[in-house]
């Protein structure tokens, strides 16, 4: 029987009763994307899935993307490995939404928990809709016209710093150029606005002096993080959260080292934010 137990009073829910190894009936496709269109981040727990299953959940949403910096499952381009060890530890700390960098994001991401520490590794979300409806009418009327750029440099910065780094994503970075998205762009299902910034890969908001987008870009990102916009979730092995791109950012707590976390990701195909 399916069961829905919602885990905050603004996003996510824990969703038990499927068994994700079976091919979803077209009625729990679409359940399933209302429920992510409702609560931005769904979750479930014990589902050991194949890399075959993992990859037909996230054809359920739409067409799928690769990411042009990680390695990959063998045999599935598609499944990016996160990985972070003792020797090579995880660069990623800040708050984002996946791969801004790109003229069409992601829609959304169903990532895989592979191997995760006994204590800590958690994940947050948090609502980009509900940052947006926390600002003054003021405010929403000021971002409103303004344009943001993003860049998958600024987001990868530590890894092109590193020795022969920069030779080695050389044509990464000739296929994804600096790109402009809107700083509040509207949701294409839900119509809902939400904040379309990050800290991981917005350079600077056009039209505004150097100190102004900083100014702008700092309250932002101070303001997302508002706890009453948040969830947490305590990773098990074989959990699995899909999140909507559009309207979240996550941000991965890395309090676990040295110890060994392993995870699977997919993104699906999204459209250019407007």
């Amino acid at each position: 029987m399916l069961s829905i137990r919602p885990i905050s009073g603004t996003l996510g829910v824990e969703i038990s009763g499927l068994n994700l190894n079976d091919e979803l009936e077209d009625s729990q496709g679409r359940l399933l994307r209302n429920l992510l269109n409702e609560y931005e981040v769904i979750f479930f727990r014990d589902q050991d899935i194949s890399h075959l299953s993992h990859k037909s959940l996230a054809l359920t949403f739409g067409p799928l993307q690769t990411h042009p910096a990680y390695e990959t499952v063998q045999g599935y381009p598609e499944i990016t490995i996160l990985e972070s060890t003792a020797e090579k530890p995880s660069k990623i700390e800040a708050w984002h939404s996946d791969m801004t960098f790109k003229r069409h994001p992601p829609m959304a991401t169903v990532l895989k928990a592979v191997i995760v520490p006994e204590i800590g590794g958690d994940t947050l979300w948090a609502s980009m809709s509900a940052a947006y409806e926390g600002l003054s009418s003021h405010m929403q009327n000021f971002l409103s016209n303004l344009v943001a750029v993003h860049d998958f440099c600024h987001g990868f910065k530590e890894t092109l710093a590193e020795h022969g780094g920069r030779e080695r994503l050389k044509d990464t970075i000739a296929m994804n150029p600096p790109v402009q998205h809107p700083v509040i762009r509207t949701h294409p299902e839900t119509g809902k606005k939400v904040i379309f910034v990050n800290s991981l890969f917005t350079t600077h908001i056009q039209d505004l002096t150097k100190s102004e987008s900083q100014e702008i870009l700092g309250f932002l990102y101070k303001h997302l993080m508002t706890p009453e916009f948040t969830c947490r979730f305590q990773w098990e092995p074989h959990s699995i959260a899909i999140w909507d791109n559009r309207s979240t950012q996550h941000k991965p707590i890395n309090d676990y080292f040295p110890k060994h976390r392993r995870m699977e990701r997919i993104t699906i195909d999204g459209d250019h934010p407007y």
